[in-house]
């Protein structure tokens, strides 16, 4: 039995990567130093990996943004715009991840998405017409290089050609099929460079085979790998795919000449009947992922194994591998100081999975393997009590009916209650919720935490920042203010601290885009309000201002699916129960005057199930229902607004509008625009505000460039619907960007209503 990672955390278990990029952003480190941090990073992964038995080992899995945008560059798919900056190679690459605003142009970064089923985003890579798809980077190979000049033997990884035509934007008349040979070309070539350099496997991951697939899609991969491999010579390839099942081109990957398949025997539904229908086929590698790279829990050896068993029968080729990438969990438990080790020992981040392959390894090639003491240590711990059990809410949950799911009135009544109450202008002016953390409000923060920082001090610390930021909205003009979320980590984290049946970590970061890292966390038990969350922050802010203030929370879905979840807990139930505990501070915040509430489900999309098939079974049926919960007891003068971001929208739009909130802000910069068409076709009732600018750029728009984006919303937007707003929260920018921009904003905004006056 070997035993093999797809890929492991590229952030440092410090975020040393982060905070390098940061630096470097900021001109306050060279690219040399840089370089150094990104090599200790990579080195350290691979060491652990080697000395933990690791028989398959990536390389190439670290980007300092992101894989999808590495293979852009590997592959010459890089927009004009970006080249012509004359910026270094690398500076390049940051301003098409970032955008560029400066004295040698002004250029907004590639559009950015959530990759598949995860809290990870991928930037879009952008073929025209005249995109010339070759093999130009180095990277790969000076990575595998590296790992060898280490003594280090592995497999590099490389997005899938399929994939990467599959998620790209085709900004011309061309499709993925007028790419095909220049893209399998490129493959090929690189498959020959690897051979020649002393490589003994590569991995192509493939996620985009567990999609929904045509006759078409499956004739262009085979298509592709037919050239590909024609061109492999003695290299071995993986062809590695997660995150669910291939049903749709099962024989025809089998019948490709590969040398190893990986899948996914976790969030692949049929992954394990597709074997047992049609067997596994002699000689290639079956690289089995058992081992979560999702989630935090420790393993089910007895299920492992079992499986393991099984498949055994169907090839004398079996490789112990993680489901997906470990990119997606946290580095490591051991800078959890602050955990009860009770807790603690049922966690297993990326490099404690190290250790739980290496174990199921030994427990494997023992010859009574379900008798040893690694195996039967691993029952024990899972046998082990670890419920916080609430009956209270288990019952109310229980007893829910259709009727606890339904606002009065209906849509149209309330929308005509809330214009007269509100006397807003046409295109009313908000933001999404926060605004910059600034290294002082983190400093007082992380001051209270630690006790230097008295609780008396640190409330009239967050006030003085509220009272500045409802001053600064009243004078640059906003219509519907916010206060700034000052008191707030994040907008999972912070709302689950005040929630019981949570468990909070301290050093268990998980990267979501770029330098963006998140820290979810962990659903222990029956979920309840513990206490009030934000009325009296929002109370303060309102008593500050004629202006409505938002009372701001995270939906229920969102706080879910950025949560490590409970394996033995149901995500409906989660989902409902702390639906419950939001809903319970919706009515407080109304009660105590607080005339819109926002309540955001950024992640409303994610957990979306991958097959359309899937979708209302295992997911709409709840997710949307759960949403309607939070909000279905307020009056019918209250407004209440949610916020969405980075996910296709279109193939369920008219489950977002039976969402029935009475305002939808929708991140859309960096997509075009495109969720206007789709609001047009399917005649959204819900008012709405696509995003106007990109927040997760350091650009600044100019008052023209959002005019134009207003210009050409109300095209597609009645103009009594539409809100005027940036795409996101604004905490991870600074003032000095923020104000000129917002600015900018609320000053189209009222040209757009001179025009239309």
């Amino acid at each position: 039995m070997n035993i093999s990672v797809i890929g492991y955390p590229r952030i440092g278990n410090l975020r040393e990567l982060k905070f390098a990029c940061e630096k470097y952003f900021r001109q306050e480190i060279s690219q040399e130093e840089l370089e150094q941090t990104a090599k200790t990073i990579r080195l350290n992964n691979l060491l652990l990996q080697k000395n933990s038995g690791i028989d398959f080992i990536p390389s190439n899995d670290f980007s300092y943004y992101d894989g999808i945008l590495d293979t852009a560059f590997l592959l010459n798919a890089v927009p004009e715009r970006y080249t012509s900056l004359g910026l270094s190679e690398l500076d390049t690459y940051f301003s098409a991840a970032r955008g560029y605003q400066g004295e040698k142009g002004d250029v907004k970064a590639l559009a950015m998405k959530k990759w598949y089923n995860t809290n990870y985003h991928y930037m879009v890579p952008e073929i025209s017409d005249n995109t010339e798809i070759r093999l130009t980077g180095t990277k790969p190979f000076s990575l595998y290089q590296e790992a060898k000049n280490s003594g280090i033997q592995t497999k590099p990884v490389i997005i899938g050609a399929y994939t990467f035509l599959k998620l790209a934007k085709y900004t011309g008349k061309k499709s993925a099929v007028d790419f095909l040979d220049d893209t399998a070309k490129a493959y090929a070539e690189l498959l020959q460079k690897f051979s020649t350099s002393g490589a003994e496997w590569v991995q192509f991951d493939e996620p985009s085979l567990v999609m929904d697939m045509t006759k078409e899609e499956i004739s262009l991969f085979v298509s592709l790998y037919e050239k590909i491999l024609s061109h492999k010579g003695n290299l071995n390839v993986l062809l590695q795919t997660y995150f669910g099942d291939v049903r749709d081109c099962y024989q025809e990957l089998c019948a490709l000449p590969v040398d190893g398949i990986g899948l996914d025997f976790l969030e692949g539904k049929q992954t394990l009947s597709l074997i047992q229908k049609n067997g596994f086929p002699e000689g290639k590698f079956l690289f089995a992922g058992l081992v979560n790279g999702k989630n935090i829990w420790r393993n089910h050896y007895a299920e492992t194994v079992a499986e393991l068993s099984e498949l055994a029968a169907y090839t004398n080729h079996l490789v112990l591998s993680t489901s997906c990438s470990l990119l997606h969990v946290p580095c490591t438990v051991k800078n959890e100081s602050h955990l009860d080790e009770n807790v603690k020992k049922h966690f297993a981040y990326a490099e404690e999975k190290l250790t739980e392959l290496s174990e199921l390894k030994q427990i494997l090639q023992a010859e009574h393997p379900t008798e040893t003491e690694l195996f039967l240590k691993n029952v024990a711990l899972h046998q082990e009590p670890k419920e916080n059990r609430n009956d209270a809410v288990r019952t109310l949950i229980s007893h829910l009916t259709e009727k606890d799911f339904q606002r009065q009135p209906e849509f149209s009544e309330r929308e005509t209650i809330q214009k007269k109450r509100f006397h807003l202008p046409i295109f009313p002016t908000t933001t999404i919720g926060s605004f910059p953390q600034t290294a002082e409000v983190k400093s007082a923060r992380k001051a209270f935490r630690n006790g230097e920082l008295s609780e008396q001090d640190y409330e009239n610390f967050i006030k003085e920042k509220i009272a500045e930021c409802i001053a600064l909205q009243e004078e640059i003009g906003l219509d519907v203010l916010v206060h700034g979320e000052f008191e707030r980590n994040d907008m999972v984290e912070y709302f689950g601290e005040c929630l019981d049946g949570y468990i909070f970590t301290e050093k268990a970061w998980v990267q979501s885009y770029g330098t963006r890292c998140v820290k979810p966390p962990v659903i222990w038990g029956d979920i309840s309000r513990a206490k009030p969350m934000t009325v009296k922050w929002s109370v303060y802010a309102q008593s500050l201002t004629e202006k409505p203030v938002k009372g701001m929370l995270t939906g229920p879905v969102t706080i879910l699916n950025w949560s490590f979840p409970r394996e033995d807990i149901s995500l409906k139930e989660s989902a409902f129960q702390i639906a419950l505990a939001i809903r319970e501070e919706v009515l407080a915040l109304e009660e105590n005057g607080i005339k819109i509430i926002q309540i955001d489900e950024a992640a409303l999309r994610e957990k979306l199930p991958l097959r359309k098939a899937d979708w209302k079974e295992d997911y709409l049926n709840w997710a949307i229902p759960a949403f309607r919960y939070v909000h279905s007891g307020v009056k019918p003068e209250t407004q209440i607004h949610t916020h969405m971001c980075y996910s296709e929208f279109a193939d369920i739009i008219q489950e977002i509008d039976d969402m029935d909130a009475d305002v939808i802000t929708f991140e859309a910069s960096r997509s075009d625009l495109s969720i206007l068409d789709v609001l047009k076709e399917n005649h959204f009732r819900t008012e709405t505000g696509p995003g106007v600018y990109d927040i997760h750029s350091p650009r600044i728009p100019s008052t023209e460039e959002i005019q134009a984006v207003i210009d050409k919303m109300i095209t597609r937007v009645p103009i009594e619907k539409l809100w005027i707003n940036p795409d996101c929260g604004l905490k991870t920018r600074n003032f000095q960007e923020t104000i000129p921009s917002l600015k900018n904003l609320v000053s189209a905004a009222e040209q757009a209503r001179k025009n239309f006056s």
